[in-house]
């Protein structure tokens, strides 16, 4: 198993990623809450990941936080649910904002999420109840070993922290700043921008 990649971020493109470790080129999907702290294409990043071997590919993922990670593990557990959905998931939720649709089973909130129909929402909520504790366990454990990602923040990724804070949901803030990646310009003006263009829509 692949705990870990550090070296050079060489090229991303959602939800795919390639870091470049010693002269050799990993292949990495991510959630959209990773790719908004992803630094500039030619810095260092160390991302945490989970290998998926299938018959026809070995499939790398990574994650900015050992939360997302143990959240996406967790998720595949559950019936029905395969990488793409739990990666559409993370996408769409924080892991905060997922522990909460569980403890209030808050179904419709995840049916907003693209490609979680009802019946799945429903799934996932219920077997998701007694996972939670494994969640902040793993985290917990991954915190006292000293193995953080140590991925600087990059001025998109600051700007998606921020409009989560001021109350918008991930999947809207991924949306709200897609117009302007790579625009350059500081958090405050990227944070400007895309509320300017939310009012505007």
């Amino acid at each position: 198993m692949i705990g870990f990649v550090r070296g050079k971020l060489v090229a991303k493109a959602p939800p795919q990623l390639t870091v470049d470790v010693g002269g050799v080129g990993y292949d990495i999907e991510a959630p959209m809450s990773t790719f908004y702290t992803l630094p500039a294409l030619g810095a260092d990043v160390r991302l945490l990941t989970h290998l998926v071997v299938r018959e026809d590919a070995h499939i790398l993922y990574g994650f900015g936080t050992p939360e997302e990670r143990a959240l996406f593990r967790n998720l595949l557990k559950v019936s029905q649910v395969g990488p793409k959905m739990a990666l559409s998931i993370l996408s769409g939720v924080s892991v905060e904002g997922f522990s909460t649709l569980v403890k209030l089973q808050d179904t419709a909130s995840l049916t907003r999420i693209p490609g979680v129909g009802r019946k799945t929402a429903e799934r996932v909520l219920m077997e998701m109840k007694d996972r939670l504790d494994a969640i902040e366990e793993a985290s917990q454990k991954m915190r006292i070993a000293g193995a953080m990602p140590m991925t600087p923040a990059s001025v998109e990724g600051e700007a998606w922290t921020a409009l989560v804070a001021l109350g918008y949901k991930p999947a809207e803030v991924t949306a709200m700043l897609k117009p302007f990646a790579g625009s350059g310009g500081t958090t405050e003006e990227l944070i400007r921008r895309a509320l300017q263009g939310a009012a505007r829509a």
